[in-house]
């Protein structure tokens, strides 16, 4: 057997254009390796080729900063690509082995990718790593500006998500002005709620996406959470009464008032009316400052007060929180000024079971949630949803065992 040992600079190699190409001598196979051997402003979004002529390819290995660049054979094993752009800025050796004839050609090689970093980049994920949520929550990836509409079909290719149970959802493009916290997004909605007590983890794969015409996205983004139990929450305007499920089976009951309106402002929206549809519980507050929006002190209507245990479902102020006022609202008729006041007891054990991401479900009122208020991305049908992808279909997360 003839071995030829072909490192960065070998007379049998070939270097100059976009590959370097080595062997390929008394009827060896050859190794053509792509960006060419040193290169020194490779573009990331292109990867690594590596291609055996007159043989196959038996192993191929990139490696970057001590780290291993996964990549997969084609079926006939002739040609090897990398599953992810690269890192701009960094330096890649590439080692490679294809037999053929009876003859191997081992090839070695090694560039580097062009430093040209966009200015947009990832700046927030939600979830948080590690934290516990419920089965509706949303996946956010946001940014600190907006994405180019050219470059957003490849951020969503980019978005890898893994799950221990396979889950079909489709992501979508939020502008900052429907954005719960006024940043640009891109949001992961499954088709129906997460099954419960599962591993999720998302790898965004930005480092080296084409962002502009000559700059690319600078890092990668890893977030890992667990969805927990299937908690679900029905309120309704009309019995004034919450119902608590979790994994289907009710846990806990209690009376509540809602929205009494009666504050209709120039958009001819009654603000001060409970908003029906599907909620998620949002964020949390031991002790909560509000005030009445858009009224000052002294006018009708306004009011001022610190609210204890107070869970946040919408970005229009409304909450599961403690009953501050007249108790004898609380099962009979709705007195709040548009949030869910609950017994001290009740809103006290809300408080502590509900994860981020529970689905809280309210019927009996006038006033519908929209989808782009806080997150009520459930409020829009799947197949709407899905019209705000950049690529317009659905996907399904890979499981952990694949």
């Amino acid at each position: 057997m003839l071995v030829l040992v072909l490192g960065l600079a070998t007379a049998c190699s070939s270097g100059g254009g976009d590959e370097t190409v080595q062997g390929g001598k008394d009827g060896a196979p050859s190794v053509s390796i792509s960006p060419a051997n040193a290169t020194t402003d490779a573009p990331p979004d292109r990867g690594v080729t590596v291609t055996a002529n007159g043989g196959t390819l038996s192993q191929v290995t990139v490696r970057s900063r001590g780290a291993e660049v996964p990549g997969a054979l084609s079926p006939d094993k002739r040609t090897w690509r990398s599953s992810w752009t690269l890192t701009p800025g960094a330096r890649y050796q590439v080692s490679a082995t294809a037999t053929g004839n009876g003859k191997t050609t081992s090839a070695t090689s090694g560039f580097r990718t062009v430093k040209d970093v966009a200015a947009t980049t990832i700046t927030n994920v939600i979830p948080a790593n590690g934290q516990k949520v419920g089965v509706g929550m949303p996946i956010m990836v946001q940014f600190n500006k907006p994405v180019p509409e050219k470059a957003r079909a490849a951020v969503e290719r980019s978005l890898e998500i893994v799950s221990t149970r396979p889950t079909e959802g489709a992501w979508r493009w939020v502008a900052a002005n429907e954005s719960f916290n006024g940043l640009p997004s891109v949001v992961f909605r499954p088709r129906r709620p997460w099954a419960p007590n599962q591993r999720v983890k998302l790898v965004a794969h930005y480092a080296g996406l084409r962002i502009g015409d000559r700059v690319f996205g600078g890092r990668d983004v890893t977030r890992e959470f667990t969805v927990g139990d299937a908690h679900t929450v029905t309120i309704s305007a009309t019995t004034h009464r919450a119902v608590a499920r979790s994994n289907g089976k009710v846990v806990k009951t209690w009376p509540v008032s809602l929205g009494s309106g009666g504050d209709v402002w120039p958009d001819g929206v009654d603000h001060q009316l409970t908003t029906s549809g599907v909620h998620l519980t949002m964020n949390k507050v031991r002790l909560e400052r509000m005030e009445s929006p858009g009224k000052k002190k002294g006018e009708p209507g306004y009011y001022l007060e610190m609210v204890p245990w107070a869970y946040r479902i919408s970005n229009s102020g409304e909450y599961i929180h403690q009953n501050m006022d007249d108790p004898s609202c609380l099962g009979n008729r709705n007195c709040s000024h548009g949030c869910v006041r609950s017994p001290e007891s009740a809103a006290r054990w809300f408080f502590n079971w509900a994860y981020p991401g529970d689905v809280v479900t309210i019927t009996g009122t006038r006033r519908k949630l929209d989808w782009w208020n806080g997150w009520g991305y459930w409020q829009m049908p799947f197949e709407k949803w899905t019209e705000g992808s950049a690529l317009r279909k659905p996907v399904t997360t890979r499981s952990f065992q694949s």
